[in-house]
């Protein structure tokens, strides 16, 4: 479905693509969990997991490196509460398995610290120059 929304000269973005998917993917398990009335965390979890990859779509098009980066920052936020909900469902009782979501947003959390931490040295190389 992403790959219908870029255009020809667009290049694939391994994080976009990675939290588009993981979206997706905490949307069937949100619905999992409506099904066996885990409300409150499915909301919770429907509301971080959906968050992430909203606003790293919103980080590409930011007005400066800072505000970049800001918005990471605010996805890497939401990752790490998605993995604590995760980590809740996976060690509740009665609650559907999570284990790949758990692989999966420990992958997004590298990558989106990787490129934070990348973006915040070209940043400074570019003031000191």
């Amino acid at each position: 479905m992403i790959e219908k929304e870029k255009s020809e000269n667009e290049k694939s973005n391994l994080i976009v693509d990675l939290t588009f998917k993981f979206s997706l993917e905490i949307i069937v398990y949100t619905e999992e969990l409506e099904k066996l009335k885990k409300y409150n965390l499915s909301n919770q979890l429907f509301r971080s997991g959906t968050s992430i990859g909203a606003n790293l779509h919103e980080s590409q098009h930011a007005e400066s490196k800072a505000d970049f980066i800001h918005k990471l920052k605010i996805s890497a936020k939401e990752a790490e509460e998605t993995k604590y909900w995760l980590l809740l469902c996976q060690h509740s009782e009665n609650y559907p398995n999570c284990d790949t979501l758990l692989i999966q947003i420990e992958s997004i959390i590298k990558v989106l610290s990787k490129i934070i931490s990348t973006t915040k040295n070209q940043k400074i190389n570019t003031t000191t120059n």
